[in-house]
C-alpha cells in the first residue's frame, strides 16, 4: 500500500466518523425535542384539545346593587364584543371580587365592576346583566361585555377549572350576540395595560384561546 493509499483511507476514515458525530447528535436532538413536546402536551394537551361546547354554563346569579360606582344601571349600545380580565388579586375568590365591586357603594374608593367573574374552581358569578354597563373596559364599556377571571398566583395564568369555563363562557356569549372568536379581545388591547397578565405575556397562549372558543362553537353547531 502506497503512502497516498494510507492517506486517502485515514481521510474517508474521518469524514465517516464526523459523519457518525453529525448523526448521533441530530438523534440526540431529536430525541430531547420529543421530550419537550411530550412535556408541553402533558401541561397543556388538556387545554388544547378542550371538549366544551358553547352551551350555557352554570351562573350563580348575584346582580349588584345599582349604584355609581359599579352597577350604574345604564343601558349598553349594543354588544359588538367580548373582553377577557384578570382580578390582579392572587388566590381571591370570585364571591370575594362579586362583593368587593358591591361594597364600592359604600368606600367609594373606585368605579369598578363586571359583568361576570370566573372563580378558582371554574365557578361563575354574574354580576352586572349583559345588557347593562358594567366599569371594567374603558372606552369599551358601552359595547362589549367583560368577564373578570380569578388566579392562583402572580403569573395570572389560570386554574384548569378556569380556563375551561372561560371557554364555554365565552362561546356562549359569542353564539348568544352573533360574534365570532375575533371579537374577543384583552383588556390590554383596549389600553395597552397587562391585563389578563398570562394572556399579555404569552401570545400563543391567547391565540389558543380564541381558538378553543371557536372550536367550543363548532360543537355547538354539529349538533
Amino acid at each position: 500500500m502506497t503512502t497516498g493509499q494510507g492517506g486517502r483511507r485515514r481521510k474517508r476514515r474521518k469524514k465517516t466518523d464526523r459523519r457518525a458525530v453529525y448523526i448521533r447528535a441530530g438523534i440526540l436532538a431529536l430525541i430531547a425535542l420529543s421530550l419537550i413536546l411530550g412535556i408541553y402536551s402533558c401541561v397543556s394537551g388538556g387545554r388544547r384539545n378542550l371538549d366544551v361546547d358553547a352551551s350555557e354554563p352554570d351562573i350563580d346569579v348575584q346582580l349588584l346593587d345599582v349604584n355609581a360606582y359599579s352597577r350604574p344601571g345604564i343601558e349598553t349600545e349594543g354588544i359588538n364584543g367580548i373582553v377577557i380580565h384578570y382580578t390582579a388579586n392572587p388566590g381571591s375568590t370570585a364571591q370575594e371580587n362579586r362583593d368587593y365591586f358591591n361594597d364600592l357603594q359604600y368606600t367609594h374608593t373606585t368605579e369598578a365592576s363586571s359583568n361576570f367573574i370566573i372563580g378558582l374552581e371554574g365557578e361563575i358569578i354574574q354580576c352586572v346583566p349583559t345588557w347593562e354597563v358594567a366599569y371594567a373596559s374603558n372606552e369599551r364599556n358601552f359595547d362589549t361585555v367583560s368577564i373578570e377571571c380569578c388566579h392562583p398566583d402572580e403569573s395570572g395564568e389560570f386554574t384548569d377549572e378556569t380556563y375551561r369555563s372561560l371557554v364555554q363562557l365565552t362561546a356562549w356569549l359569542c353564539m348568544k350576540f352573533d360574534l365570532t372568536e375575533e371579537d374577543v379581545i384583552r383588556h390590554y388591547d383596549v389600553t395597552g395595560k397587562s391585563c389578563p397578565k398570562y394572556f399579555v405575556d404569552h401570545e400563543v397562549e391567547w391565540e389558543e384561546f380564541r381558538l378553543n372558543v371557536r372550536k367550543a362553537m363548532d360543537r355547538s353547531r354539529e349538533n
